[in-house]
């Protein structure tokens, strides 16, 4: 996308409901602009008339008018700031929820591909750049520009020929903030991915805290985070000297045109042609000038910056689902709920030659239990995977009641189905809303009976406060067992008629797997369930137990028929057996 394609969006979309409040913001600018410019033009007659005519009639007036002028522009400038601050705060709301509603609605395959951290950094530091050109960007442009023309004229209306002397210091120091624009975008990038990199680092540190003191690795880590912050201190660094290039330049600039301005302005006066009263006031106009022209031409730099940084963020904004519905995409009515998978094939990577799976062909019977066996990496999690869409199958199809899970809409499908993992997530709330997750209009009564048929009500009670009792990042205040049931409650309120079970039981001690097995059975009663589980004891009762094997069925039948016919369950069944 071009620069002017990305502002003209940012304006469009962001910026272009503002425009009310930003209009205000220039009125504001204008009486900075005014009474900058009359500071400067008000020395002519105070010299003038006081100091050299000695007129005591202006003695209070022109000093009273300097005080109106400084007033003015103070109060003026105030505003002005605080109108598009609340401007770029409405905005920075507005791109941040633009992306968080675009990252939670993208594929899983979207959180695959990028750590958690660099999404992190996106809406932090690139939206902060971004909205850093309409709170300071937008208000030097029209400020300083105003106010430079103010000055400008008021140089002018004093003498024209030291005026056309003067203004050459402006292509000069735009040409310098040229180049130096250029490099801060760049810089700006190195700084962003430093920025991801620290914040993805911080999330492990914190997710994996007890591995590293386990494995007392603290020098170790300590030694790697000072690399990290170290990476991101020098491209901090470089950001801020290609800033303060600016200074020298403009200083010597000036430092040329100020010295020539009193050779010029010397020859001027001896020669009678410029009065000592006019030469003081285009004087503190040019020096009032100094601080617009650095401002603009520094303003490069920070449209650069906005630029590189939309560059990364709105590519977020526009992701586009893979998980498409076709137009004519029917609500799902979900009777029996049975499954059908017909020839499906999967690859994680359009361009991988390796199949997840390949040509899988089950059927899980409606209101059942079906369970999936297979070492690490056979394929059973992405066959789980397929059925909410969340990810979509190369070739074949899925069916539920005999209607393919790709020509009805996703929400009706999903609304159908629930999930229990071995890898609980639970959100940093009370119990009572972790559970009312599954169903946001549910009563007290129903997330309490929830609660004591997933036996939760059992350590809820012993918590301090009870259902508004805080469990902390990804419930980190609970055991494994309590967060499992947790979970549990939370899929038993939402009344699937699918049922999804990722190695629910797995890692558990017996007594507590025994109560998380009651609570799935009450979960999975009359319910189409489809179970994966390394412990055969757990699915042996299962109808139906499809064995999977390099992303292929190699084995189906009841746990009786798989015993006889397939040696990859029987050898399952008697190691486990043996220990």
């Amino acid at each position: 996308m071009k620069d002017i394609e990305i502002l003209k969006r940012l304006y469009q979309n962001y910026t272009k409901k503002h425009l009310a409040k930003i209009l205000i913001s220039v009125f504001f600018s204008v009486l900075v602009a005014g009474s900058t410019s009359s500071i400067a033009w008000l020395l002519d007659p105070a010299i003038k008339k006081i100091f050299i005519e000695k007129d005591l009639s202006l003695i209070l007036i022109i000093p009273f008018a300097i005080i109106i002028a400084f007033s003015t522009k103070g109060i003026s400038l105030y505003l002005a700031r605080s109108i598009l601050i609340k401007v770029g705060q409405e905005v920075t709301k507005t791109l941040q929820l633009d992306a968080m509603k675009s990252i939670v609605r993208s594929d899983t395959e979207v959180f695959d591909k990028k750590h958690s951290g660099k999404f992190i950094s996106h809406i932090t530091y690139d939206i902060g750049m971004i909205t850093n050109l309409i709170s300071t960007g937008v208000l030097n442009l029209f400020k300083d520009s105003l106010t430079l023309i103010g000055l400008i004229s008021v140089m002018f209306y004093q003498n024209w020929r030291l005026s056309v002397f003067a203004i050459l210091m402006v292509p000069l120091a735009s040409f310098a903030a040229r180049s130096l624009g250029k490099r801060i975008g760049k810089v700006a990038v190195e700084a962003q991915q430093k920025s991801g990199i620290l914040n993805s680092y911080l999330l492990e540190i914190f997710k994996n805290h007890k591995i590293i003191k386990i494995f007392q690795k603290e020098e170790y880590e300590s030694s790697r985070a000072e690399k990290v912050i170290n990476d991101l201190k020098e491209k901090l660094i470089k950001i801020n000297l290609v800033l303060n290039r600016m200074s020298p330049i403009m200083e010597v600039l000036t430092g040329f045109m100020i010295a020539g301005l009193i050779y010029y302005s010397g020859t001027l006066i001896i020669d009678g042609k410029l009065e000592i009263n006019n030469f003081f006031s285009f004087l503190a106009a040019m020096m009032l000038a100094y601080q617009p022209v650095r401002s603009l031409a520094t303003l490069n730099m920070t449209v650069n910056s906005c630029l590189a940084a939309a560059r990364r963020i709105l590519p977020i904004i526009d992701f586009k689902s893979k998980i498409i519905e076709k137009p004519d995409s029917k609500k799902l009515m979900v009777d029996s709920g049975k499954i059908i998978f017909k020839n499906v094939n999967f690859k994680y990577y359009e361009d991988s030659k390796e199949e997840v799976l390949n040509t899988v062909n089950l059927e899980i019977e409606g209101g059942k239990m079906t369970s999936l066996v297979g070492h690490s990496g056979a394929g059973k999690s992405t066959i789980l995977n397929l059925i909410p869409r969340f990810y979509e199958a190369t070739d074949g199809d899925i069916l539920i009641d005999n209607i393919s899970i790709y020509d009805s809409t996703v929400k009706s499908l999903r609304s159908n189905i629930s999930l229990v993992t071995q890898d609980v997530t639970l959100f940093d709330d009370t119990i009572k809303n972790n559970i009312a997750y599954g169903n946001m209009n549910a009563s007290q009564d129903e997330i309490i009976n929830a609660a004591k048929l997933s036996f939760c009500e059992e350590f809820i009670e012993k918590l301090p406060n009870k259902y508004e009792t805080l469990i902390g990042e990804n419930g980190i205040r609970l055991s494994g067992g309590e967060k499992q049931r947790l979970s549990i409650a939370r899929a038993m309120l939402k009344k699937s008629k699918i049922i999804l079970l990722d190695e629910a039981t797995s890692s558990l001690d017996s007594e507590t797997e025994q109560k998380i097995q009651e609570a799935l059975s009450i979960l999975t009663k009359d319910r189409t369930s489809l179970v994966i589980a390394h412990r055969l004891s757990t699915i042996m009762n299962s109808k139906k137990i499809y064995v999977v094997d390099k992303g292929q069925i190699v084995g189906e039948g009841n746990h009786e028929e798989l015993l006889k016919n397939s040696n990859i369950y029987a050898n399952f069944y008697n190691k486990q057996i043996i220990k």
